[in-house]
């Protein structure tokens, strides 16, 4: 560093524990968390679980209920008698009962499978905020803002009516600028794990957020052939 010049100031990442004996919810869950800025630690199980917490002191917790050994329920009560980490609670089942079980053992909120990770996203936000650890809600590139708080999205101070999936996915362009982000990635993060359907979805929706942006021919948002997109706009 020359004299004299200042060290901009960085943050502390946030820190997210994901727990779930599955696989593939644990993969979703990690590329989207990874995606959206936090250092993401895993376990497979109850025991897993509680030794993380101990030594990672994550800032919030996704807790799937129905774990081996030792289960969501119990990790929650043993976690929320120790530390105050924020704790989101995932279950297959929508009883009240099960809601009620998780919140009576320490749970902040509770989400029901399948899900959408831009549900889970919303309400790790206002877990967060409710701790003081309020995760950034405006993002800003090229003369475009996107406010996650009040979803109002602006290019050069016209302010830009979007459908719920094109603010998702614009959203996502906008933490990711001059990133390259792939069509399996997209997927993953605007339409959730579980969705099934063309991914010729994702160019019908780049088409109609071009359209709003007023961006023809193309400038802000490339395609990068044969990979996926990326939100470039001038240098």
């Amino acid at each position: 560093m020359a004299p004299g010049e200042k060290a901009s100031s960085i943050e502390r990442k946030p820190t997210v524990l994901l727990v779930d004996d599955e696989p593939q919810i644990i993969e979703f869950l990690r590329m989207g968390f990874e995606y959206e800025g936090f250092s993401v630690f895993t376990a497979a199980n109850g025991h897993e679980a509680l030794r993380a917490v101990k030594a990672e002191r994550p800032d919030i917790v996704i807790l799937d209920v129905m774990l081996p050994g030792v289960d969501g329920l119990e990790v929650a009560l043993h976690i929320r008698k120790a530390h105050d980490t924020a704790i989101i609670m995932l279950t297959a089942r929508d009883e009240v009962d099960d809601r009620i079980a998780g919140l009576d053992r320490g749970a902040d909120d509770y989400v029901t499978k399948p899900f959408a990770f831009k549900e889970l996203m919303a309400r790790v936000r206002a877990v967060m905020r409710r701790q003081g650890k309020a995760l950034g809600d405006l993002l800003a590139f090229q003369g475009i803002t996107l406010n996650r708080g009040t979803r109002v999205v602006r290019r050069d101070e016209r302010e830009i009516e979007l459908t719920p999936r094109e603010f998702d996915l614009l959203e996502f362009f906008l933490m990711h600028p001059r990133q390259v982000l792939t069509r399996d990635a997209i997927l993953a993060r605007v339409w959730g794990y579980n969705y099934v359907g063309d991914d010729n979805v994702i160019e019908v929706y780049v088409r109609h957020l071009r359209e709003k942006l007023g961006d023809h021919p193309p400038q802000l948002l490339q395609t990068v052939r044969g990979v996926g997109y990326v939100l470039r706009g001038s240098s």
